[in-house]
């Protein structure tokens, strides 16, 4: 009877630790970002060696999903715009290692690289609607807020730092003291 209740607070501890049963696993902005960039170059890798092009799109969008899923709440602003830049470079990564050994380089990526965003361009609107929906229930919009204080703090300091010592539009004291100086005469 005593060993049970030993081991029921072993589990309570190990689920609070993030073992079996606890909380998952999460992720920074950057291993985010780390996710949706392996799961877009591995999907658009498979869609031209096995000629089939939904495995491009839906592998990206299957890190995009992932990605917002794991990453911890205060990263997601990080994640959120990310997206394009990241399918850009899987993409023009996939295009480089499929055309390495055949004929022209430039040409072949160049080409592989605007083909291969013509196609799949609905698969990366839709992974980037996805991160930004699935993120705004996690805490995207409290993040903004966040950032938005912040910028506001800054240029409030900024103002005070920059403020003017100098004052051109006062006057001098007495009538005397102003004279008319000729144009090619500095004050």
């Amino acid at each position: 009877m005593r060993r049970g209740g030993r081991r029921g607070r072993g589990t309570a501890a190990r689920s609070r630790a993030g073992g079996p049963g606890g909380s998952p696993t999460t992720l920074t902005g950057r291993g985010g970002i780390v996710v949706i960039f392996a799961a877009g170059l591995v999907g658009a890798l498979l869609s031209r060696w096995l000629d089939w092009e939904l495995l491009a799109g839906a592998g990206f969008v299957a890190g995009c999903v992932l990605a917002v899923l794991t990453t911890r709440p205060a990263d997601l602003l990080t994640l959120v715009v990310s997206p394009p830049l990241v399918f850009l470079a899987a993409t023009v990564l996939a295009e480089f290692l499929t055309t390495l050994g055949q004929g022209s380089l430039l040409r072949g990526v160049t080409v592989g690289v605007l083909t291969s965003l013509a196609t799949t361009a609905p698969w990366l609107f839709l992974g980037t609607l996805l991160v930004l929906l699935l993120s705004l229930p996690r805490g995207l919009p409290a993040n903004v807020r966040e950032l938005r204080a912040k910028l506001a703090r800054t240029r409030l300091f900024e103002e005070e730092e920059n403020e003017n010592p100098v004052r051109w539009d006062e006057s001098p004291d007495s009538p005397r003291d102003r004279r008319r100086l000729h144009h090619g005469e500095v004050d």
